[in-house]
């Protein structure tokens, strides 16, 4: 201790240190002032970013440099569209004007024009998910596209892994594209069955440095989808992880997933054939002799009126969080709401209260208690004000809430790969559908009813231990804009 005393006396008598180190700081802070100010984000984030940065000089650039937001400009591709049922004006012409407004902005926004499903069926939990998944796989004759954020080498993983290789030895097309962070204990040896048998599969942003070069550690794929013959398609909250299979644990997330057919496979093909191309760098000529696109007739359009909506860093439009609020403005009666992560922004927020207080019905079920006490402090900490304004809250438990829908009055159904918080809605790929069907939200609407019975109602929250809840509430609500 003797020797660290007279180090730090030593350094602090080098002749100007402080004059020095002042100077130091100011190199440090304007030029990284200057470069998080151009981002153009919210006030908000930004001055919860530069406050952050300011304490820790030069730990606080290396913070910024591998986890702060920022945009990526993907590669130019020709969107790949069927031979049918993907030309815009003529979906939107087929889709009335009851729903020009949202399926226009979904549009605008995320580049998928309004499509339709001849089939949707909800799946609860992972044992029914995984169940349908393996059938349909086991179905496959051309090609089986899985684009996953999680995928464990557990005894689930492991079972689909083997189901792959077995389609793929059978000469049947698979690529798998993951997640690198979100994949990061799985190792290639555990693939290398799949690999042997003829299947592909690459790594979503993977966490190699390159100098001078930002290395895209914050942005993820959070995706699920699968596609199997361009015929039927899987999307959801679900991975690939006995985390989620109730059948192997009791603690296992509840979450959704959905099973679809019709001409909106169509479009999750093209989200597919995107983030390939663009994750792989192999070309449009890899999927030569796939046929990605079967012909499709009249008589398969479907009934049940659908659009698939695609977020992420690349678009500075949001296009799911705008969706959530727009829906939200658009409801009449009802808004009930599920997710896992709750960190809303100021839109969102300013939505949910005014509907509330305009005499919408809306209801919230968040977990009791979500992966990250973070996430739930900060969740917590809009309580208040959502209860204040007639806003239903509910905390499930003791199994983790994963699940991630909307429904808004009797039509409107919104569910996906998307939490809703700052992550999902800016950073994260993202990928949900939305549907105006009368049957789909009349399915969803009583799952939903069923898991608010079954969850607690938040009652006042001003009456619990201000060290214990509300004060480590307040601060972290305050790195809200960084969750």
């Amino acid at each position: 201790m003797e020797i660290i005393a007279d180090l730090w006396d030593a350094f602090w008598a080098i002749p100007h240190i402080k004059a020095w180190l002042t100077a130091a700081w100011l190199l440090y802070i304007i030029p990284l002032c200057a470069w998080i100010m151009l981002q153009k984000r919210e006030p908000v984030a930004t001055l919860s970013w530069l406050m952050s940065l300011a304490m820790l000089p030069y730990l606080g650039y290396l913070i910024y440099f591998l986890f702060g937001p920022q945009r990526i400009k993907r590669r130019t591709l020709q969107r790949h569209r069927a031979r049918r049922g993907l030309d815009a004006d003529d979906m939107l012409h087929r889709r009335g004007s009851s729903a020009t407004e949202l399926a226009t902005l979904a549009q605008a926004t995320s580049g998928q024009p309004p499509s339709s499903a001849t089939a949707m069926q909800l799946l609860v939990d992972g044992a029914e998910t995984y169940r349908a998944i393996l059938e349909a796989v086991a179905q496959a004759r051309d090609h089986i596209h899985l684009e996953y954020y999680i995928f464990t080498a557990d005894t689930t993983g492991t079972r689909l892994r083997d189901a792959l290789a077995e389609r793929a030895a059978a000469g049947v097309k698979v690529r798998l594209l993951l997640d690198a962070v979100g994949c990061t204990g799985l190792r290639r040896h555990f693939l290398q069955p799949l690999v042997d048998a003829g299947g592909q599969f690459c790594w979503f942003h993977p966490t190699r440095f390159k100098l001078f070069t930002r290395p895209w550690l914050n942005l993820r794929t959070h995706r699920k989808i699968i596609v199997i013959d361009g015929q039927v398609a899987f999307t959801g909250g679900i991975n690939i992880t006995d985390e989620e299979d109730e059948s192997l644990r009791d603690d296992a997330y509840r979450d959704l997933h959905m099973q679809l057919h019709g001409p909106v496979v169509a479009c999750l093909q093209q989200v597919f054939v995107e983030d390939w191309v663009y994750a792989s760098g192999h070309g449009r000529a890899d999927f030569e002799g796939t046929t990605l696109w079967p012909e499709a007739t009249e008589a398969e359009q479907g009934g049940i009126s659908a659009q698939v909506l695609t977020s992420g860093p690349d678009t500075p439009w949001e296009p799911i969080h705008r969706m959530h609020v727009a829906a939200i403005h658009e409801a009449t009666r009802r808004v009930w709401l599920v997710t896992p992560y709750f960190v809303p922004g100021e839109a969102a927020r300013m939505a949910l209260t005014s509907a509330a207080l305009g005499g919408v019905d809306v209801r919230l079920l968040v977990p009791k208690l979500s992966d990250s006490r973070l996430v739930t402090y900060a969740a917590r900490s809009y309580f208040d004000e959502l209860l204040a304004a007639g806003v239903k809250v509910y905390e499930y438990g003791p199994r983790l809430m994963h699940s991630k829908a909307m429904l808004c009055d009797d039509d409107v159904s919104l569910l996906g790969s998307a939490n809703f918080d700052h992550r999902s809605f800016r950073l994260n790929f993202e990928v949900c559908v939305l549907f105006r069907d009368n049957g789909v939200s009349s399915v969803l609407g009583d799952w939903m009813r069923g898991e608010f019975e079954r969850a607690q109602p938040v009652q006042n929250l001003r009456e619990r231990s201000l060290w214990r809840h509300r004060l480590p509430e307040a601060m972290a609500r305050l790195m809200s804009p960084l969750l």
